[in-house]
């Protein structure tokens, strides 16, 4: 696809598939719940112009899962959403080597775009990042969504951004920012929404439509997908303050159980496999070093779905 096609297509629900893994010894992974999973979203709306899915992005247990199994999860999703919604493969990883296989493995599958993040763990340097970058983006006919994690590494500078915005195939940037830093986020959208497509992964998602954003990283999607299209065409229609409405009543209360479960375990993911079950889906837990919330949080979780009325809540 041309880059401008890569940018209009990097649009609307930015929908993190977690993995489903079996009740086995080895939490090994459940293809047909992730195949079962992407057929309620894509029948729930979330399709070509209102979604996008992520394949082994964090919520989807990338960090615990192997090449090969990241690979298939991937696969797998692009099989079953058959040409409906734009894939992407989250390829964070430590190794430049291991992002451009992860790159050509993402297009030999299908997929349209690979998430890719700076390396973690060492405090590389901007140039090493750059490199980085430059190597998946000559490795595969596929596009590139730059993701700043500066919970893991260190923050991408807006300079860098000038840079990669540039390339030929950097079609998105999903973003958020530390707490507090001031116009962060309103800077990002306001530079660079005309250039590739924005991911507003803040939040903040009515500041970052009026500024120009084509996208959000939307959790209660994958328990709720009516609710993330409709709040979608709060933004596309400029109700804004109904909008806002929807992010206190639905988005806080699913942040505040979030929060909630992080005093006993770490990760991602976990909260909305839990919310998954308890609508009667395909789920399971994370796996370890993860532990499992389910026992301890299923009341709580039920209780959140049913008092912002959310359907299909199991007893």
């Amino acid at each position: 696809m041309d880059q401008q096609t890569l940018r209009d297509r990097l649009y609307g629900c930015y929908v993190t598939i977690p993995t489903m893994f079996n009740d086995d010894d080895e939490l090994s992974v459940n293809l047909d719940g992730i195949r079962q999973h992407v057929e309620f979203l894509i029948d729930g709306g979330i399709q070509t112009g209102t979604g996008v899915l992520l394949a082994c992005g964090a919520a989807g247990d990338f960090s615990s899962m192997s090449f090969d199994e990241r690979v298939a999860v991937a696969g797998a999703v692009v099989d079953q959403a058959a040409g409906r919604v734009p894939v992407i493969l989250g390829a964070q990883t430590t190794s430049t080597r291991e992002l451009v296989a992860l790159a050509r493995a993402a297009e030999d599958v299908g997929c349209e775009y690979i998430q890719v993040s700076p390396p973690f763990y060492f405090a590389h340097t901007e140039g090493d990042f750059y490199e980085y970058i430059l190597a998946a983006s000559e490795a595969a006919d596929v596009g590139l969504i730059v993701y700043n994690t500066f919970w893991t590494s260190p923050s991408v500078s807006i300079g860098m951004v000038e840079k990669l915005v540039d390339l030929p195939n950097v079609a998105g940037l999903k973003w958020a920012v530390p707490g507090g830093a001031p116009f962060g986020m309103d800077r990002i959208v306001s530079m660079f929404a005309d250039k590739v497509s924005v991911v507003d992964n803040n939040g903040s998602f009515v500041m970052s439509h009026i500024l120009g954003a084509r996208s959000i990283e939307i959790h209660p999607a994958n328990y709720w997908p009516q609710w993330a299209v409709g709040f979608l065409h709060l933004l596309e229609e400029r109700r804004y303050v109904e909008a806002q409405n929807e992010v206190i009543r639905v988005l806080l209360p699913f942040y505040d159980l979030w929060d909630d479960m992080k005093q006993y375990t770490s990760g991602d993911g976990y909260a909305d496999k839990l919310l998954m079950e308890l609508v009667g889906l395909p789920s399971s837990r994370c796996r370890p070093p993860t532990r499992d919330v389910r026992e301890a949080y299923r009341d709580k979780a039920r209780q959140m779905l049913l008092d912002i009325g959310a359907p299909g809540v199991v007893a």
